[in-house]
């Protein structure tokens, strides 16, 4: 009987926020993982998610394309989850999301890989936002070279090590008052562990080729509603200041070279103009977590794991009444 050792996973952008926990997800399963990252040297961590000898790092940038076809060398599967949230001299978005994932995609149908992309709900070739549009020419170049790919769109995705939780637990630590864009904006917020999940169970041969699911948690919520979810666990007050979306894309000029959490871009002023949740049509086809039989975790049920360090007295404060 085969066993999963036997096979090879190459996971492109594996040293990333979602990346380590779909390397952790597929050594739980026995995969042989190889990482192919820009910057290996950095990415000895991973190390310790499989047994000895079952995590394996390479050099790999999805600008090179002959970097990309031997990282992939006798891969059985390849995963890409290479994407950046802002631009930054040559990663651009259409350089890292759309002719990225085209050379992977390449790459894995000369190879004969299966292969899984992982894109994100709003990817729209007519979307204002370029994170948008690269989102949707990639997706549309991985179609292209392999119809068989199974693409995955998440929503915006939480859980330890975030930018979206931490970052704004870590901003109400920092300020009296907290700037709201978008505050009346739908999102389903989906816990990473569900989305990785999500990809192994495509990797077992779980999901569907040629289809592209939608990933979102079990509640839609306002930015808002999320926004005070996440003051609440973390016992922060600061105030919440609406801000339109105008004055936010003229901050975000400048906010643009901001350090660390203040950091905020014009175009992701523009994503958050737009609802950010699963489709009817996904969910009329079973395209979803719960048609891959994955139960979402749910904000409220995760979250305080993790942002409790962001209280004034740590764990064991006690709220007030």
């Amino acid at each position: 009987m085969a066993s999963n050792l036997d096979t090879l996973v190459t996971v492109f952008g594996g040293s990333g926020f979602l990346g380590r926990n779909v390397v952790r997800a597929l050594c739980r399963r026995d995969y042989r993982v190889r990482v192919a990252v820009r910057r290996p040297e950095l990415a000895g961590y991973l190390q310790p998610s499989g047994k000895i000898g079952q995590v394996h790092t390479v050099q790999a940038n999805v600008r090179y394309p002959a970097s990309i076809e031997a990282a992939l060398r006798d891969s059985h599967v390849v995963i890409n989850l290479v994407g950046i949230l802002a631009e930054g001299g040559a990663q651009s978005f259409d350089a890292v999301q759309a002719k990225g994932a085209e050379t992977i995609a390449k790459a894995a149908a000369a190879a004969g890989a299966q292969l899984i992309h992982v894109s994100a709900i709003g990817a729209d070739a007519e979307s204002p936002s370029r994170y948008a549009r690269a989102k949707a020419a990639g997706e549309a170049a991985v179609m292209a070279a392999v119809p068989s790919a199974t693409i995955f769109r998440p929503s915006v995705m939480f859980g330890p090590e975030d930018q979206f939780t931490n970052r704004f637990a870590a901003l109400a630590r920092m300020l009296p008052v907290l700037p709201l864009i978008g505050a009346d904006t739908k999102m389903q917020p989906v816990y990473v562990g569900d989305v990785a999940t999500a990809i192994a169970d495509a990797v077992d041969g779980k999901a569907k080729a040629g289809a592209n699911y939608e990933l979102g948690g079990p509640e839609v919520l306002t930015m808002r509603e999320i926004i005070e979810a996440i003051l609440e666990i973390a016992d922060r007050k600061p105030m919440l200041m609406p801000l339109p979306f105008g004055l936010a894309r003229f901050k975000a000029n400048f906010l643009q070279f901001a350090p660390g959490a203040l950091k905020l871009t014009p175009d992701q002023v523009t994503l958050l103009a737009r609802d950010n949740v699963v489709s009817d049509a996904a969910k009329a086809a079973g395209l979803t977590l719960e048609g891959l039989g994955i139960t979402p975790d749910s904000l409220e049920a995760i979250a305080p794991q993790y942002l409790w360090r962001f209280r004034a007295a740590g764990q064991f404060q006690r709220k007030s009444a």
